[in-house]
């Protein structure tokens, strides 16, 4: 079997979907929209929901690999974190070591690294 191109500027329904939003310029795919995303909770490492993430590696307490089933084009894609949280204190999360095929995420409080419930992580950038 071949492999070919198709080309076209914009992707339309048939008509099924109902609202206004029943086209979609294919510059905001290829260039607008989040290439990956993943929902889950920091105390079981377990995703609850995704789009192009595999899994997740837990590195210890607070400290996650968000894995891609489809790599990025290069490490240098942006990335965001953040994480609904429970733990009192000063908390942040951060983004950290971009590779490929994955990033590392650390959630801090009060200057450690601790585990936080709700977690969410959206990458945006050039697929491979």
């Amino acid at each position: 079997m071949a492999n070919g191109t198709i080309a076209f500027d914009t992707l339309s329904t048939s008509g099924q979907i109902t609202g206004t939003a029943k086209s979609l310029d294919t510059d905001y795919l290829a260039y607008g929209s989040a290439k990956a995303w993943c929902h889950f909770e920091g105390s079981d490492a377990t995703v609850d929901d995704s789009l192009n993430v595999t899994n997740l590696t837990d590195n210890g307490t607070g400290n996650f690999d968000v894995n891609y089933t489809n790599n990025m084009s290069n490490a240098n894609f942006s990335s965001s974190t953040t994480a609904n949280i429970s733990i009192s204190g000063v908390t942040y999360c951060k983004c950290q070591t971009y590779t490929t095929s994955s990033v590392r995420l650390h959630q801090i409080s009060n200057g450690s690294h601790a585990d936080c419930n709700d977690t969410v992580s959206t990458t945006h950038g050039d697929l491979a």
